[in-house]
């Protein structure tokens, strides 16, 4: 969104503009990186199934399994 405010004393047009609103982020996600990958659908149903049967989110399905990927390289489980 923007003013427009015309000089008549000047001959010229001054343009001020309001800043962008920021999006607010969440708690949860300040200081956060989003990983993400492209996938088969089969692959998002089966993970959406698992984290249904086990009663909790994709999120922490994957937090799993990156903590098990990090201990099978000798890596601290920190996800």
């Amino acid at each position: 969104m923007k003013t427009v405010a015309i000089l008549s004393n000047e001959g010229g047009v001054a343009v001020q503009r309001t800043p962008k609103p920021t999006a607010a982020v969440p708690p949860s996600r300040q200081g956060k990186k989003m990983i993400s990958g492209h996938f088969d659908k089969d692959v998002h149903r089966q993970l959406k199934m698992l984290a249904l049967e086990k009663d909790t989110s994709i999120q922490s399905l994957l937090s799993e399994a990156l903590n098990a990927l990090f201990e099978r390289n000798n890596k601290p489980p920190i996800a």
